[in-house]
């Protein structure tokens, strides 16, 4: 039987390189066997300014996964070969490193997400997915992992929040919050300009990983709307009929 390492390297992957001039250096390892959502994604994470390397099997992606640097790993749960995802994800943690990984996966039930989850996983999203909604988890597991980098002060329009007092200010009129409702509106304005999905509301805030099918986001959304934006212009809150909703100062 030939060895592990002669195995991996003879596999193709390819090498997506962001622009010249365009922000950051962060390095995204995809594993994903399927070419068309392997290219969407990478294709995508360029144009958002980060270096990409795709593989298409879990051979290749366990020896760059785990003989390089990444900044994050996106990793399909279903790989050909002898290595699947899960592998992949022990093998990770079995060396101890703490590489965020966001597991894409066509096995959308609750107990394949917790399994996945509890393998080392650190985020699951099913597919179909929007890549608006991938980029966001992306940018979420960055924050997570470099904590001492999450600004504590945000501000849209003339919205301001800042973390450590827990203060909320509209144009010079301070705004009381409850606890969820902070919460609620600290996500919206971390993720400014993109639509958050009701899925990504649910775990960020509820730290709930299953829609309970209760309308709670509709009703906390509402108050929110109500305390930011009734006796304000513009309005901040938008929602995206079918996906969810983006806080922006324009329509």
């Amino acid at each position: 039987m030939q060895s592990l390492v002669n195995l991996v390297l003879p596999f193709p992957r390819e090498r997506f390189t962001r622009s010249p001039g365009e922000g950051g250096d962060l390095r995204c390892l995809v594993i994903e066997d399927d070419a068309d959502t392997r290219r969407y994604i990478c294709n995508g994470l360029t144009e958002a300014g980060y270096n990409t390397l795709a593989c298409d099997n879990g051979l290749d992606g366990l020896h760059h996964a785990t003989n390089e640097s990444w900044d994050i790993v996106i990793l399909d749960r279903l790989l050909p070969g002898q290595v699947d995802g899960l592998a992949i994800l022990g093998k990770l943690r079995d060396l101890g490193k703490n590489t965020p990984v966001l597991i894409v996966s066509a096995l959308t039930s609750i107990d394949e997400r917790v399994r996945g989850l509890r393998h080392g996983g650190d985020d699951y999203i099913p597919k179909p997915f929007a890549f608006s909604e991938l980029l966001a988890r992306v940018e979420a597991l960055l924050r997570r992992a470099r904590p001492g980098h999450q600004t504590t002060q945000l501000k849209v329009a003339d919205l301001a929040l800042d973390v450590r007092t827990f203060r909320v200010v509209r144009g010079s009129t301070p705004i009381a919050l409850q606890p969820r409702e902070f919460r609620l509106l600290e996500f919206l304005m971390r993720n400014e300009g993109q639509v958050v999905t009701r899925t990504m509301l649910l775990e960020a805030v509820w730290d709930c990983r299953f829609d309970p099918q209760t309308n709670v986001i509709d009703v906390q959304i509402s108050r929110l709307r109500n305390k930011i934006d009734k006796d304000f212009s513009p309005p901040l809150i938008h929602t995206v009929r079918g996906v969810g909703y983006r806080l922006s100062a324009s329509a």
